[in-house]
């Protein structure tokens, strides 16, 4: 009967794993949203692959930090762009009620 004790105690540990890694919790929102679909899929492999492939790859986030950054210094230059061609405006036209 020992001899069983090696293979429950890893069957054991490695369901803890996934559970601490989110894998248990990831599987199961999927599946009970299986469940829950009133128009089941023809294909459940695919809903799955579908709905545990949604989050982005590491890639893709870096990505687009990359590109939010390169927004972000765009927006301020813009702003500042605009800041200026306020000031020449009122030079030739005054006016208060300019809004941006």
């Amino acid at each position: 009967m020992s001899q069983f004790k090696p293979a429950d105690s890893k069957r054991e540990e490695f369901r803890k794993y996934l559970e601490k890694t989110g894998v248990i919790d990831a599987f199961t929102r999927v599946l009970v949203g299986l469940y829950e679909d009133p128009e089941k899929p023809n294909n459940a492999l695919d809903f799955i692959k579908q709905h545990l492939g949604a989050m982005p790859e590491s890639a893709d986030v870096e990505t687009l930090k990359v590109e939010n950054e390169e927004l972000r210094k765009k927006v301020e230059k813009l702003t500042a762009d605009v800041g200026t061609l306020k000031e020449r405006l009122e030079k030739y036209e005054p006016v208060d009620d300019i809004v941006v």
